[in-house]
C-alpha cells in the first residue's frame, strides 16, 4: 500500500511526484542523517546498515517487512577509535557488507561550509582517523562485533571515500595517502581482520607531489569543487574501484574512467582510459567522473558525472557561469584499452505539474549543476541484491529516484521516477540555496524493494508499479 504524503513528512500540496513508482515504507531514522547503505541477509531476515552522513552514529534497520522498517540498533564508529585519535568532524559515510563482514569507511572531512580549522587541529594533534573498520555481522547481525581497523596514515582529512568489497580477502578503496594529492587506489588485505595490511596501490603521476618542484604534501589542500576551481582538472579517485574479472573500473574525477588490471593486486597496471571532461562537468559539479559500473556479461560500463546539491548554492555563488552537462553515459569496453562512448541516458522527465520548467533552475534563478549522484551497485557475492544488468537505479539529487532500462545501450529509456515531498524545514545550517528534496544513495534488494537515503529527511522504501 502506498504511503500518504503526511506519512513521508509532506502534506496537502506537498505530496512529491511519482511515475510508475510508489513509496511503501519510510523511517525518519530518529533524525540521524545517513549516506550509503549496506545490506545483509541473515536467515530469512533482511538488515540494512546505514552509514552516518555527518556523524559516527550508524543505524541498523530490520527491513524484512519493507513497509515497516524497524530500527533495531545503532552504534558509534567512535567507540572503536582510540580516544586520542577521534578528530573533529569524525564520521563514517560509506559502508559495504559481504561474507558476514561489515566494513565502514572513516573520514574527518568537513564538507562545504565546514570548519577548515578542524583539519588543522586534527593534523597538529595527530587526531582524526581515516581508514576502515571491520565488524562481524555473521554471528549477530543486530550487534556488530568490532574486529579491527586500518589507518590511511593521513591525519584529520578525507580518509577513505567509496570502496568496493564483494567478500574475500581484499578491500579496494579510494583513499588518501601521504605524499599524494587527492585520493588514490589502495588495496588492503583483511584475511586477518584484526591486522589488515595494504598490499597494493596505484596513482596517476600528477598526484605524486614529490614528483614536482616546489610542491609539498599538504593534507589540508582543497580537493573539492566548492573550495578549488582548479579541481575540475585534478586527479582524484572517487571510487569505488569496481572489480569484475580481475579488472578495476575507476571513476577518477577530472581524469575520467580509468581501467586497471588487478589480477596481481600487489601491482595494478593501467589498461585504458576515457576522459569525459570537457565537454561534461564543470566547476560547480561534484566528482567530475563519479562511478564506473561494469554490467556483468555485457562488455558495457555505466559511467557517471556527479551533479551537485542545489541547496549549497545561490545565484550569487554560481555567478551566471554556465554549467556543463553532467550525465550518465554508456561505454563499450569490448576493447579495454580503447573504451568508447556509445550511449547517453535521457534528461530526467519533468512532472507535468512541476513548479519549474526543468531541473536546471529549481529556485536558483540560474543554471545550476544538475546531474546524477549514486547508482545501485549489484555485486556477485551479494545474492540478496538486485542483479539485473539491464536496469539502472539512480538517485538524481533533486530530480529524485530514476529507473532506466538499458537493455538497448543505444536507446536507453527512463521507466519510472519518484521525487519525495519537499522538506518542511532547513536542517543543515550551512545551506543557502533553495529548499529541495535531495536523494542521495540507493540499494535494491532481490525482492524489488528500493531503499533510498535522502540528504536530511530519512529513508524511503520504494517499489515499481509496472
Amino acid at each position: 500500500m502506498a504511503l500518504r504524503a503526511e506519512e513521508m513528512g509532506g502534506g496537502p500540496g506537498n505530496e512529491g511526484y511519482a511515475k510508475n513508482m510508489e513509496a511503501i515504507g519510510f523511517h525518519d531514522l530518529e533524525n540521524i542523517r545517513i549516506f550509503q547503505m549496506a545490506m545483509h541477509k541473515f536467515g530469512d531476515r533482511y538488515y540494512l546498515y546505514c552509514a552516518g552522513r555527518s556523524t559516527p552514529i550508524c543505524p541498523i534497520l530490520d527491513v524484512t517487512d519493507p513497509q515497516n522498517p524497524v530500527m533495531v540498533n545503532k552504534y558509534s564508529a567512535n567507540d572503536n577509535i582510540p580516544k586520542e585519535r577521534i578528530g573533529l568532524n569524525q564520521k563514517t559515510m560509506k559502508n559495504q557488507a559481504a561474507d558476514g563482514l561489515l566494513i565502514n569507511a572513516l573520514c574527518c572531512s568537513p564538507g562545504p561550509g565546514g570548519d577548515a580549522n578542524a583539519h588543522k587541529a586534527n593534523t597538529s594533534s595527530g587526531a582524526g582517523m581515516g581508514g576502515i573498520q571491520i565488524y562481524d555481522i555473521k554471528t549477530d547481525p543486530v550487534n556488530p562485533k568490532f574486529l579491527g581497523s586500518w589507518d590511511t596514515g593521513v591525519k584529520g582529512n578525507n580518509g577513505v571515500h567509496r570502496f568496493y568489497y564483494n567478500g574475500g580477502r581484499y578491500v579496494h578503496m579510494a583513499s588518501e595517502g601521504n605524499r599524494f594529492e587527492g585520493l588514490i587506489y589502495r588495496i588492503v588485505d583483511i584475511e586477518d581482520p584484526s591486522a589488515p595490511v595494504e598490499v597494493g596501490n596505484w596513482w596517476l603521476p600528477n598526484q605524486f607531489v614529490d614528483g614536482y618542484p616546489g610542491r609539498t604534501f599538504d593534507p589540508l589542500a582543497p580537493h573539492g569543487p566548492i573550495f578549488d576551481p582548479e579541481f575540475m582538472q585534478k586527479a582524484s579517485l572517487h571510487g569505488p574501484p569496481f572489480v569484475l574479472d580481475d579488472v578495476a573500473y575507476c571513476g577518477y574525477s577530472g581524469e575520467g574512467m580509468i581501467i586497471l588490471d588487478v589480477k596481481d593486486v600487489t601491482r595494478p597496471k593501467l589498461i585504458g582510459q576515457l576522459k569525459l571532461q570537457p565537454p561534461f562537468s564543470s566547476y560547480r559539479s561534484g566528482a567530475k567522473t563519479h562511478t564506473a559500473l561494469p554490467l556483468p556479461g555485457r562488455n558495457l560500463v555505466v559511467v557517471t558525472n556527479e551533479g551537485e546539491r542545489f541547496p549549497w548554492f545561490s545565484k550569487d555563488i554560481i555567478g551566471g557561469q554556465p554549467q556543463a552537462l553532467n550525465n550518465l553515459h554508456m561505454v563499450d569496453v569490448s576493447n579495454l584499452a580503447e573504451p568508447v562512448l556509445v550511449g547517453e541516458f535521457p534528461y530526467p522527465e519533468v512532472p507535468e505539474n512541476y513548479p519549474w520548467p526543468d531541473f536546471n533552475d529549481c529556485g536558483l534563478g540560474c543554471n545550476g549543476p544538475l546531474g546524477p549522484h549514486n547508482i545501485h551497485e549489484p555485486m556477485s557475492n551479494k545474492p540478496w541484491l538486485d542483479q539485473d544488468p539491464n536496469r539502472i537505479y539512480c538517485c538524481y539529487f533533486h530530480a529524485g529516484m530514476r529507473v532506466y532500462d538499458t537493455s538497448n545501450q543505444f536507446h536507453i529509456k527512463e521507466l519510472a521516477y519518484f521525487i519525495p515531498p519537499t522538506p518542511t524545514e532547513r536542517r543543515v545550517s550551512s545551506d543557502r540555496g533553495p529548499l529541495l528534496p535531495l536523494t542521495e544513495d540507493v540499494i535494491v534488494d532481490d525482492r524489488g524493494n528500493i531503499f533510498m537515503s535522502t540528504y536530511a529527511d530519512g529513508l524511503y522504501v520504494l517499489r515499481m508499479t509496472i
